[in-house]
């Protein structure tokens, strides 16, 4: 199925076609017509009609239009698409999300849906509760997600999809300035605003342009910080600011060649997260820690392509670095746990009952210092595009090497708790007292210190070949043959760590991951497609689990110690659709099947009492389901359009549990995978005071129930199916755009998350209603 036409949004391109437009000639001349976005989903550019993929692709215009500011928010107007938070981390704020594709989820391991943007892979795993990259909807000419397996042309973790980032190159003629001012307000909560700049400027004209813009956002916060008593110690808690820059030289020097280096920098300023305590009265957290995040990325790449004549050479040199540093209120395990170890007088011990009370109030914070770097390079050469009169056949080949380096350094500091010891008398090195206890183990209060060095290497060589039967049938067979070298340095230490663990552990893998399609151009309008195609992603080894605090746990899965590593894991995937156009592009009907069938499964154990995750292998499992995008425009100014998917992903065999994953049994459904998703959206554009162009549009949009954890013991297990409403409206001024909006209109206040943090249930819900102004201006 091919959602472009969502895509091809041609309402709501419409609805801003002022800011396409030169200034004196902004006259409403509605199209009778569905507009067609050009992908490049197959490297190379294509009417993705022609494309034997089911492919959605959202265009910038229609990202501004509707308000859709980030990935959760694709996921609601996107078929099939659903994100969860990283393995037991219950969703706790930007950057901690995962992506996942057609049930193929990513809670834990190497990520299934690869992300990249423009040539730049800024794909990462999950990493101690590390989530997706997730770059702003800024300068962005589209947003293209490609479902189903992607490994020939885009390598491992690409199983479930892809999503790509594309964004608006440097014109080298034209000079334009635009900017673009939004304010709202959330109900309950506080203000929104957003403003940026982008500026193309030719500096020699068909050879030589600059584009370069920035953008601030803040998004106002809802929840309320309480103390024990229910006094409001701080007000909206879950705010968040962000900036964007970006800059882009595209040079021409020959007919031939073009380079475009660039740069993209991004930083998120969270100053808490999202979630709320279900026991107290609506969006009011208790809690002794506060959880802000400081998320960073920085992304230079330069991008060469050089016209040889019969072929096109392309080059992608890229590197990132992501920085994430973040807090997470570590007072319900961290001093609990501690106080668990204490030898308690009633039992013969030697620390009287006030004392292991006093210890387990104590605040703690969980410190998270990450850091992700990744250079690589990505070398492709690409026939011509298909002519009957030169040859049947047309093809890709391609290399590609990545080098990737994770840092991950954590301190969990119990604040006072060597004072507190000592008030009461004790030595904190006392092991009558505190087992195991010898002195230097809490310095300046920390109960645990841990670093963790993951090294990937990746070297891959892949290619697709297309035959030609006739113009209207070819068949296509691709493959990567792909290396990868990982390895693992983890060094903890202090109390909580047990004895401690100073380690090193490698792993090799290697796949063949082919592909095969059948396209069939039944009429120039109506295509049919068939595909098969193999996903992989990385195994890997596992952080240490300390045995002090984990014990329980531990036990409880039957383990005396976590696994050290864990398997890569694949998957065939079969597909059918079709994608039709009629009554001379007014209509537009896609529409896919798909079956998956998953082995080796990697899936995140959560340790409910410590708080700790490893990773394991859940057996098998399978994904089956459809696609559908419908898109009409019955009159001139009317668009109306529908898009949904179903899937049933559910594990196919008991293996999960047998290795100690709770839950993991045949017919058990994939965590944080949604039973069906749907949007509906109606834009009419008219002609208002003569020649100025208005619109009005209306969209819902409707997830369905999903299972946040495999164990039905634990309050996440069963997350309930919701849905929104939104509203806009705007008109032209010559160079200005003003439109006025209302998301989730009807304030839809479902809790779509409730994980339990040690003995806290913690409540996520979408964002309260919002009613706001947006100008938009071009010059």
């Amino acid at each position: 199925m091919n959602n472009t036409r969502k895509i091809m949004c041609t309402s709501v391109a419409a609805a801003l076609a002022v800011l396409a437009t030169p200034a004196g000639a902004q006259q409403f001349k509605p199209s009778d017509e569905l507009e067609v976005v050009t992908v490049t989903a197959q490297k190379r550019k294509e009417d993705p009609a022609k494309v034997a993929m089911s492919i959605s692709a959202v265009t910038g215009a229609q990202l501004q239009a509707e308000h859709i500011r980030d990935i959760t928010d694709l996921t609601r107007v996107v078929p099939n698409i659903s994100f969860t938070a990283a393995s037991g981390n219950g969703g706790a704020g930007p950057g901690t999300s995962n992506i996942e594709i057609r049930g193929i989820s990513s809670t834990a391991g190497a990520a299934t849906v690869g992300v990249y943007l423009g040539d730049t892979p800024v794909t990462v795993g999950n990493v101690y509760t590390m989530g997706n990259i997730e770059p702003k909807f800024f300068d962005i000419d589209r947003v293209e997600v490609l479902r189903g397996p992607q490994a020939t042309l885009y390598g491992a973790s690409s199983m479930g999809g892809t999503i790509k980032f594309v964004p608006n190159e440097p014109d080298l003629k034209e000079r334009e300035f635009t900017t673009y001012t939004e304010a709202s307000n959330t109900k309950g909560g506080s203000a929104n605003y957003a403003a940026n700049v982008v500026a193309n400027l030719p500096l020699i004209p068909d050879e030589l342009a600059l584009r370069i813009g920035v953008q601030a956002q803040h998004t106002g916060g809802y929840i309320d910080q309480v103390d024990g008593n229910g006094a409001v110690l701080a007000n909206n808690i879950n705010k968040i600011n962000d900036q964007e820059l970006r800059a882009a030289l595209k040079w021409k020097p020959t007919r031939g060649l073009t380079i475009t280096p660039s740069v993209y920098y991004q930083r998120i300023d969270a100053k808490d997260i999202a979630a709320f305590n279900l026991e107290l009265p609506n969006y009011q957290a208790q809690k002794q820690i506060r959880e802000p995040s400081t998320d960073t990325l920085l992304s230079p790449s330069v991008t060469i392509n050089w016209d040889l004549g019969g072929a096109d050479l392309t080059s992608a040199t890229s590197y990132f670095e992501r920085k994430f540093d973040r807090t997470q209120n570590g007072s319900a395990y961290n001093s609990y746990s501690l106080s668990t170890f204490l030898t308690s007088t009633e039992d013969g011990g030697k620390a009287p009952p006030e004392l292991i009370e006093a210890i387990a109030g104590l605040p703690s914070a969980v410190y998270l210092n990450n850091q992700v770097r990744q250079v690589s390079q990505e070398f492709r050469l690409a026939s011509r595009p298909y002519d009957a009169a030169v040859s049947p056949w047309t093809w890709l080949a391609g290399t590609y090497f990545s080098r990737q380096h994770t840092n991950v350094v954590e301190n969990d500091p119990i604040f006072g708790v060597t004072a507190l010891f000592n008030q009461f008398g004790f030595d904190i090195a006392d092991p009558e007292l505190l087992p195991d206890a010898r002195p230097g183990q809490f310095p300046n209060d920390n109960s645990f210190a841990g670093a963790f060095h993951y090294r990937e290497k990746q070297a891959s060589v892949f290619g697709e070949v297309n035959y030609y039967f006739s113009p209207a049938l070819h068949a296509t067979v691709g493959a990567r043959y792909l290396k990868a070298d990982t390895t693992l340095e983890q060094r903890n230490g202090n109390y909580l760590a047990g004895a401690g663990n100073n380690s090193n552990a490698a792993t090799s893998s290697h796949a063949f991951t082919p592909k095969y399609a059948l396209t069939w151009e039944v009429s120039p309008t109506n295509t049919v497609y068939t595909s098969i195609a193999k996903g992989f992603r990385l195994g890997g080894n596992n952080i240490f689990v300390p045995p002090t605090t984990c014990g329980p746990d531990l036990e409880a899965q039957g383990l005396e110690a976590g696994p050290p590593d864990y398997q890569p894991d694949s998957l065939w995937s079969y597909e059918v659709g079709s994608k039709s156009r009629f009554l001379n592009n007014r209509l537009s009907i896609n529409a896919d099947v798909f079956y998956v069938k998953w082995k080796n499964i990697q899936q995140g154990v959560y340790l409910p009492t410590c708080a700790y995750t490893y990773n394991a292998n859940a057996g098998d499992a399978t994904s089956k389901g459809f696609e559908f995008d419908i898109k009409a425009k019955p009159i001139p100014g009317l668009t109306l359009s529908a898009s949904g998917g179903y899937v049933k992903a559910e594990l196919s065999n008991d293996v999960g549990i047998e290795n100690g994953v709770v839950g993991a049994v045949a017919g058990a459904r994939i965590q944080g995978v949604p039973k069906y998703n749907a949007a509906i959206n109606a834009v009419y554009n008219f002609a208002a005071f003569g020649d100025k162009s208005a619109f009005v549009m209306a969209g819902m949009q409707w997830v369905g129930s999903s299972k946040g954890s495999l164990d039905p013991e634990q309050t996440d297990h069963d997350r309930p199916g919701y849905h929104t409403t939104d509203f806009s409206a705007g008109m032209s001024f010559d160079r200005y755009n003003v439109s006025v909006f209302m998301k989730n209109a009807f304030d839809t206040d479902t809790v779509i998350q409730h994980p339990q943090v040690a003995s806290i249930v913690q409540g996520y819900r979408l964002a309260p209603r919002s009613i706001g102004l947006t100008l938009a201006t071009r010059f």
